[in-house]
């Protein structure tokens, strides 16, 4: 198993990005769909989103907001993506409050990964033409052992269409 993800390392660093549009390029737009809410695999809530991508000032940079439409609980979540360094694939989402998510593109997939009072989330963004896969996932650190495991109790998930 370690000889396995050691050569999957070694072969990823290997590689590199090929030239491509930038995340943020390719996403600009305004996007609309259902984010479907899930709690170990059973539908519990669904909720309307909006996301906005558009250009600043700076080209690096691009407004990244997600309006949750909600009549319970309305949120916007005003954030930036920012390229780090493009021939990496590393960008970050900013959520502008001191918070910055290092994000890593693959082909037209951007990944975070992060933990925060104790859950660990990932978030992904997948472009598929006119079309923009929105998912987050969250659970908790299983059993350590020589490998450490973690659940995936919760997955949100939303269809976009480019308006």
């Amino acid at each position: 198993m370690k000889t396995r993800l050691l050569l999957f390392l070694i072969m990823a660093s290997l590689s590199s990005v090929k030239a491509q549009v930038s995340f943020g390029k390719a996403c600009l737009g305004k996007w609309e769909g259902m984010m479907r809410m899930y709690q170990k695999g059973q539908l519990k809530d669904s909720v309307k989103i909006l996301l906005t991508v558009a250009e600043t000032q700076d080209p690096q940079v691009w407004l990244w907001k997600t309006e949750y439409l909600s009549t319970k609980h309305p949120a916007v979540k005003d954030y930036t993506l920012k390229i780090v360094d493009e021939s990496k694939g590393h960008y970050v989402i900013d959520e502008g409050d001191g918070t910055a998510l290092p994000s890593y593109r693959f082909e037209n997939k951007l990944f975070s990964l992060f933990e925060t009072e104790g859950i660990t989330l990932t978030s992904t963004y997948e472009l598929k033409g006119d079309e923009l896969v929105f998912e987050v996932t969250s659970g908790k650190k299983g059993s350590v052992q020589p490998v450490t495991t973690f659940s995936v109790d919760y997955l949100q998930k939303a269809l976009l269409k480019r308006q």
